[in-house]
């Protein structure tokens, strides 16, 4: 069974976008590492159950209507030339936790940071897959960025993307 074929037309797209969001969502989980004894430090994570329903909406409404259509929420916002803004959020139970014990905090970060490697992985793999199956003149730029952040980061086309 060909499993690429059960993917939607614009996985790519999907895709590019799960890629650049465990990008920043990696920096946001160095930096709850890398700021740990900062006095009044408050954890962050990326909304990534927000996320995953923004996906999962956007995967529905192709397979409904064949448009893939990205809808904003409280904390992601699509603009326009396929640009995405990102707040990320307090992550009250890490910081809950790093007021019990910080070596769990530790364990924690590194779990998210594994766990967001993986999905990474995952994405980049079936990227290449799929773009293995599509022509070479695919490009999709995306340009995604922390919401505060001055500059978005902008990815290479999803078949020349690499980990």
């Amino acid at each position: 069974m060909d499993l690429l074929s059960l993917i939607p037309d614009n996985i790519a797209e999907v895709l590019v976008e799960i890629q650049a969001f465990t990008e920043l969502r990696r920096r946001i989980l160095y930096s709850n590492i890398r700021n740990v004894d900062l006095p009044g430090f408050v954890p962050q994570d990326m909304p990534v159950r927000e996320f995953a329903e923004v996906l999962n909406s956007a995967v529905a409404e192709h397979l409904r209507n064949r448009r893939l259509l990205f809808r904003d929420t409280p904390n992601i916002t699509f603009g326009s030339n396929n640009s995405t803004r990102i707040r990320p959020v307090v992550d009250t139970q890490a910081h809950s936790l790093l007021q019990r014990s910080r070596d769990e905090y530790m364990e924690l970060q590194v779990n998210k940071l594994l766990e967001n490697a993986l999905n990474r992985k995952v994405a980049v793999e079936l990227l290449r897959q799929k773009c293995g199956a599509c022509s070479g003149t695919m490009e999709w730029n995306v340009d995604m960025a922390l919401a505060g952040d001055d500059s978005p980061e902008k990815s290479s086309t999803p078949c020349d993307t690499v980990e």
